[in-house]
C-alpha cells in the first residue's frame, strides 16, 4: 500500500487530554517516524509534531480523532510525493 509522509502538529490546550493523545499516538506509533513535544507554561499548552510515514487514510484517521479529543487542535501537511 502507498504511504505519504506527513507532519501532525497537535496543540494541546487541555492537560486532561494529554493520557488520550499519548494512546492514540501508540496506536499509530509503527508508522511514526519522530515525535516531539513541547511544554509551553507560558501559555498553559503543549506543542506536539509528528512526523508520520503511513497510508493517507491512517494519517487522515489520527489528525481526526486527535482533533476531536477536548482541548486538542491538530493541522497536517503531506508531501508531494
Amino acid at each position: 500500500m502507498e504511504t505519504r509522509l506527513a507532519i501532525i502538529g497537535i496543540i494541546v490546550e487541555d492537560r486532561n487530554s494529554a493520557p488520550a493523545v499519548n494512546q492514540l499516538l501508540g496506536e499509530f506509533g509503527e508508522n511514526i517516524k519522530g515525535r516531539m513535544g513541547i511544554p509551553y507554561d507560558k501559555k498553559d499548552v503543549s506543542v506536539i509534531s509528528v512526523v508520520i510515514d503511513a497510508p493517507m487514510d491512517d494519517i487522515s484517521a489520527l489528525s481526526g480523532k486527535l482533533g476531536a479529543l477536548p482541548g486538542v487542535s491538530t493541522k497536517t501537511v503531506y508531501s508531494k510525493k
